[in-house]
């Protein structure tokens, strides 16, 4: 019997695997770190086998004694705008993934300005580095004068695991509109901007709805041939369609490695004049959903890096009891720009502050400040959308890793005036 689902999550630091029985409870969990690789400051990469490995132990485990012939399908979410090139041929990995986070591109795109209207226009992206369009161009330009004669193919996260499960070269509207790549209007490959950036020659995947089969598992050991792949959607707007916001005007705050708040604009395509990002939330066959996008790209890792950075955390769990312990910053102040700043800024350049610190700051006050940062960056973004729309929110749906945080989430709701609703599944 084909009973279970199995949802794949492959996020920035870690991939998750869960399988689901048709009441959505959950049979079995796994989540397997992978590592970060930082050459450069600035720079961020992936390396494709270890993240592929950690998809392959995460199904392994998530599955555990459950039969994998009873997976009547595969759901796929994932990090966005990752950029991956393999080798179209053989399918074999070309070098390190740029990350979202990654700020190598920037003066690519200060070259680019006079452009920024028009790609504004055909994408709702602003021109920034974190987007995968001058990642790609860095890449290529690399890869073809290290290997000249290789034909690429190019991917973001959900493009590559769905190769490496069936061969495919697929992607969904979610993923393809954040690449810098891809026409809204049209609801295609631009082939204005592949000139523009400069990626001509580049197998790109061929777009398919977030709903439906595209494709079929094929060559793995740890699963059985022909298990189809029937859902994918980048990670916001996964969490957009799974905490309910199906109607026009209902909004979701994801904290994550960063935090991303998506609001549901319904069947129009809302440009922003406030430094939003307009995006496709999902098309599941009945035509493209929209949406706008405030993203800020530290969140989790803020306290990631309290965590390996400075060391004043062993675990990421430990920073609530730690900022709890003081009744407030004691003035301190972190701006939490450690990849530069997103919406509704976008200053790539940006970096992080600590700032206010006097003798008697201590562990604890960095670690309130740290969480009031990235509650105050949730606000800049809340303000944008507020202004956009014309009124504030009346409500927030929350969710991710960070939002079991509950310091976080009272420090959010208290700045941003909002009522903040927390699920049951922080995966949701």
């Amino acid at each position: 019997m084909q009973d279970l689902i199995l949802a794949l999550d492959q996020g920035t630091t870690g991939t998750t695997a869960l399988a689901l029985d048709r009441g959505l409870r959950v049979q079995g969990r796994a989540t397997v770190p992978f590592p970060q690789h930082f050459p450069a400051p600035g720079w961020v990469e992936h390396e494709p086998a270890e993240l592929w490995a950690s998809v392959l132990q995460a199904i392994t485990r998530a599955l555990g004694e459950l039969d994998p012939a009873r997976i009547a399908g595969i759901g796929i979410t994932n990090q966005r705008e990752t950029t991956f090139v393999w080798d179209a041929e053989t399918g074999a990995s070309l070098g390190r993934a740029i990350v979202w986070q990654d700020r190598r591109t920037t003066e690519a795109c200060t070259a680019l300005k006079a452009h920024a209207p028009r790609i504004r226009y055909l994408t709702g992206l602003p021109l920034d580095p974190y987007f995968s369009a001058t990642k790609l161009a860095w890449l290529k330009a690399r890869m073809k004068a290290e290997w000249p004669d290789r034909k690429l193919a190019f991917g973001t996260a959900d493009s590559f695991v769905i190769h490496r499960l069936s061969g495919e070269h697929r992607t969904d509207p979610s993923n393809a509109s954040r690449t810098m790549l891809y026409d809204l209007h049209r609801g295609e490959w631009s082939g204005e901007l592949i000139d523009l950036f400069g990626v001509g020659g580049i197998q790109l995947p061929r777009v398919v709805p977030n709903a439906g089969v595209c494709a079929r598992t094929k060559g793995l050991a740890i699963l059985p041939d022909g298990i189809p792949i029937a859902g994918s959607a980048g990670d916001q707007q996964a969490a957009l369609f799974g905490q309910g916001c199906f109607e026009a005007g209902q909004a979701k705050l994801t904290f994550g490695t960063g935090s991303f708040l998506l609001m549901n604009s319904g069947s129009r395509l809302v440009p922003s004049s406030q430094g939003l990002i307009t995006t496709i939330a999902w098309d599941v066959g009945q035509g493209p959903v929209y949406a706008l996008e405030g993203g800020s790209f530290v969140a989790g890792a803020l306290v990631q890096w309290l965590r390996d950075g400075l060391g004043i955390i062993s675990t990421s769990a430990e920073v609530e009891a730690l900022a709890a312990s003081v009744p407030d910053c004691g003035g301190v102040t972190v701006v939490p720009a450690l990849a530069g700043l997103g919406a509704p800024h976008w200053r790539p350049e940006a970096r992080g502050l600590i700032a206010g610190l006097t003798r008697g700051s201590t562990q604890a006050h960095i670690a309130r400040a740290a969480l009031e940062g990235i509650a105050h960056s949730q606000c800049d973004i809340l303000e944008a959308m507020a202004a956009e729309l014309g009124a504030p929110l009346r409500d927030l749906r929350v969710d991710g890793g960070a939002s079991a945080n509950n310091l976080l989430l009272q420090l959010q709701a208290d700045l941003s005036g909002l009522t903040l609703r927390r699920p049951a599944l922080l995966e949701a």
